[in-house]
């Protein structure tokens, strides 16, 4: 898939609340063919003012080709996300994009996507392929609290959808892994992303239970080429390997667990 570098135009930052904002950005009509996108896939952002001088990774949460639309989901947690969450509306958003590779859905009719904080970003993605092909997959969100599960509305509209909350206030009280939907229901592969103690346990539920699994790396990047080699990950059988090229999708059993 080709990649480009393109500026974006900032049309609207929605604060979702607990730090999370969705940033709506939309490609000129000037600056040429809107890029292919996948689910799973990222795009490396540059900080706009010279404060920050590396580029931050961000997941895409959602593509809109047809009005020429991007979504991001960024958590505000440092100096880099805070100015991007705090841009008015108008900034232009330089983007390296697409980068990395893409879940697997190819012959899968009864997936499953488990996402946690700002990790739903690529499973809303991958929802909506599945909804375009006629799949409504069974989705399972986790958050701290009630304000920690985002963009419930747009979730449900592409699929059934099951919460967990650590405070109980939403949902089953408790991880996503004590949800029983995750320890019994019947799926053909399951996709997550989130923090990765999230994600190894929800590997290791599925890897018990015979299921095929795909997890999303975040691991800390700058160049997003391949070059700086601070997203490096030691995976089972193939050593260190660049998140950023390789990935960020992997077979849940290439991940380390212990």
């Amino acid at each position: 898939m080709k990649k480009y570098s393109l500026r974006f135009t900032l049309l609207s930052t929605v604060d979702l609340g607990a730090g999370s904002h969705l940033l709506k950005l939309s490609l000129p009509i000037e600056a040429g063919i809107f890029p292919e996108m996948a689910p799973g896939q990222f795009v490396q952002v540059a900080v706009p003012g010279g404060i920050v001088l590396l580029r931050r990774p961000i997941s895409i949460c959602n593509v809109f080709p047809e009005r020429r639309e991007l979504w991001l989901l960024i958590g505000r947690v440092g100096k880099g996300t805070s100015i991007l969450t705090g841009l008015p509306d108008g900034t232009s958003l330089d983007l390296l994009i697409p980068l990395g590779n893409t879940f697997s859905t190819e012959g899968i009719s009864r997936p499953l996507l488990v996402g946690g904080g700002v990790g739903v970003a690529p499973m809303l993605f991958l929802a909506r392929q599945f909804s375009a092909a006629g799949i409504r997959p069974t989705i399972l969100l986790g958050g701290r609290t009630a304000s920690h599960i985002v963009l419930r509305e747009e979730f449900e509209a592409l699929g059934e959808v099951h919460l967990t909350t650590d405070s109980g206030e939403l949902g089953i009280e408790g991880r996503v892994t004590d949800h029983p939907i995750l320890q019994q229901g019947s799926f053909d592969r399951i996709y997550t992303c989130g923090p990765k103690v999230m994600m190894i346990a929800v590997a290791k539920v599925a890897e018990s239970r015979g299921i095929d699994c795909e997890v999303s790396l975040e691991n800390t990047m700058a160049c997003g080429i391949g070059a700086c080699l601070c997203c490096v990950e030691d995976l089972v059988g193939k050593g260190n390997t660049c998140v950023c090229t390789e990935g960020p999708v992997f077979n849940s059993t290439l991940i380390k667990k212990d």
